[in-house]
């Protein structure tokens, strides 16, 4: 009975850490994004580009700092000794700022209005 208590537990931990993105500065963000160059790979709105699409809608707090941390695939990594968390936190603030794209319809170039 402790064994599924402690399973249940975790499991409740995990979804909590998963819901919660730590308060981030966003504006200061956006200014760490640009000077870790963060934008090279990911564009100025991190619309993608060399790197991965990460806004608008990033993905949850707790993969994206995994992620940067130990990522998978071509990017470096980014440790807490060169982006601490608290940084981390601000670039994922402003990352959640970033709007979507207007729809193509709103768009009257895009529809040769």
């Amino acid at each position: 009975m402790a064994i599924k208590f402690l399973i249940a537990l975790a499991v409740a931990t995990s979804a909590a850490l998963l819901a919660q993105a730590p308060k981030g500065d966003a504006k200061n963000g956006q200014k760490l994004f640009e000077n870790y160059g963060c934008y090279q790979c990911h564009g100025h709105v991190g619309q993608g580009g060399a790197g991965a699409r990460i806004a608008p809608k990033p993905i949850p707090w707790a993969a994206f700092s995994k992620y940067v941390r130990q990522p998978t695939d071509q990017m470096p990594p980014y440790t807490a000794k060169v982006v601490p968390d608290n940084q981390l936190a601000d670039i994922y603030a402003y990352l959640e700022t970033i709007p979507a794209a207007p729809p193509v319809k709103s768009v009257p170039l895009l529809n040769n209005q």
